[in-house]
């Protein structure tokens, strides 16, 4: 698609966030006709429509109009709008196109693209690989989940050697022709189950981001996952080079024949050409073993996109992780507190509690969407000597693991906060690791993070 193509189309935007910003200026500098439409009230959507207040565009707000949508050309939805809506389906019967901004945007991309999925670790092999490439003197654009939206990358005429863009399963819904010089699978486990019906639906999902791929592409794919690996081997999948991770010894010799990285004790062996290149990570300041497979995803990335040993090497030992995933806070009394509000699901607290011995003070709970939480209960019972709960989630979260250990289900995060130091002794951990989104008591996981790290600071 060629953007002169968007001259005088009618293209309704649907959600006025961030997303939807980017998206709407991208097509009205490319005279399209743009409609935005939001559930939300002018009052609540006060501060979004002063920043557009200067554009030319029609709102509909308070409800989306079927009468107004299937008069567009095309409806493109922010990826935090459900795509399975009957609204939707209603509005592609009558033969309009209704799609995904990722998708939609990714049309005219003309550079290469890194799209990074998977439940957990998409940020932090986004950061990781961001620094690689700059080290190494590569041009970068980061964006996609929670980051800058692609059409922002197209509004302001970009030029970069290389985008990456982690790319959760909303935006992955849509995806029809969306094309990637190299895909990235970190791991998968239930997720967002308020939102899809079925683990199958979620995983459907996140296969979307193969159904594009040739010849030329590159997959980095997790050897620790079979539900990936059976993902790779759909034989109705056209399959360019492919590198597999692992932290697991036993497949160093499969991993370094066909390509790859793999963690050997402190170090990680990487081939992507005939020679075999080695990391040290003596020196990394990340904690848990996830953190040392995150190194290996950035690094296959990075050697994709003209990394250089010297710059890689010297950005694992610098690179001191993103606030919130597994963030040392303090110690305080004997007790160390880390940070780990980003956890919203079951994959990721059982990775964190891998990152600790025992004597663990675990802090859980937050919006409930339906996890099964039974998978934690062997690692609560080596590791965790008080499981606090709190929020929607904790009678669901007790149901499953209360058994476990010693658990307590508390009203306020405050309070649960306090009580967890006042449960611990000396050579204890407290870890903030809710397992669920934050929805019922904070607007994000950032907000959660912040203030448990306030409320840490405080005490003496």
């Amino acid at each position: 698609m060629e953007l002169s193509e968007l001259s005088g189309k009618k293209i309704a935007v649907i959600g006025l966030g961030q997303t939807g910003i980017a998206l709407s200026r991208f097509l009205l500098k490319h005279n399209a006709k743009v409609t935005i439409s939001d559930h939300k009230s002018e009052a609540e959507l006060s501060v979004a429509l002063e920043t557009i207040q200067d554009l030319p565009l029609k709102f509909e707000l308070e409800g989306h109009n079927p009468k107004t949508l299937i008069q567009q050309d095309y409806v493109i939805l922010s990826p935090g709008v459900p795509s399975h809506l009957k609204l939707f389906n209603y509005v592609k019967s009558q033969g309009i196109k209704v799609t995904g901004e990722f998708e939609f945007a990714s049309r005219f991309i003309k550079e290469p693209m890194t799209v990074i999925t998977g439940t957990n670790g998409k940020t932090t092999v986004l950061d990781i690989a961001h620094l690689f490439l700059k080290e190494s003197g590569v041009n970068v654009w980061v964006g996609g989940n929670h980051k800058q939206a692609l059409s922002q990358y197209l509004y302001e005429d970009k030029k970069a050697d290389v985008l990456l863009i982690e790319a959760s399963s909303f935006m992955l819904e849509h995806v029809e022709q969306m094309k990637a010089k190299t895909l990235v699978f970190t791991n998968l486990a239930a997720n967002h189950l308020d939102r899809y019906a079925s683990m199958k639906d979620y995983m459907l999902a996140k296969r979307r981001i193969f159904i594009n791929t040739s010849a030329e592409t590159t997959s980095i794919l997790n050897a620790d996952s079979n539900a990936i690996i059976e993902m790779a081997r759909d034989p109705v999948v056209q399959r360019g080079c492919i590198f597999y991770f692992s932290t697991r010894k036993v497949l160093k010799p499969q991993i370094m024949n066909i390509g790859g990285a793999v963690l050997i004790g402190d170090e990680i062996q990487l081939r992507t050409k005939p020679d075999i290149e080695y990391y040290s990570l003596k020196n990394c300041l990340l904690k848990g073993k996830h953190s040392k497979e995150n190194m290996m995803t950035a690094l296959l990335i990075a050697k994709e996109h003209g990394g250089e040993w010297s710059a890689l090497q010297k950005s694992i030992d610098l690179y001191k992780g993103l606030p919130h995933r597994l963030e040392y806070v303090r110690k305080v009394g004997g007790v160390n507190f880390y940070n780990d509000s980003k956890a919203t699901n079951v994959l990721a607290v059982m990775r964190a509690l891998e990152a600790f011995e025992d004597n663990v003070i675990l802090i859980m709970g937050g919006k409930d969407t339906g996890l099964d939480y039974k998978p934690l209960a062997p690692i609560i019972k080596r590791k965790v000597k008080s499981l606090i709960l709190i929020g929607d989630a904790k009678e669901n979260i007790n149901r499953h693991i209360g058994q476990s250990t010693e658990t307590f289900l508390i009203g306020t995060f405050d309070e649960a906060v306090f009580i967890s130091y006042h449960k611990s002794r000396i050579g204890d951990t407290v870890l903030l690791s809710p397992g669920c989104p934050s929805f019922d008591m904070f607007s994000s996981y950032i907000e959660r993070g912040r203030h448990f790290k306030s409320l840490v600071k405080k005490f003496k």
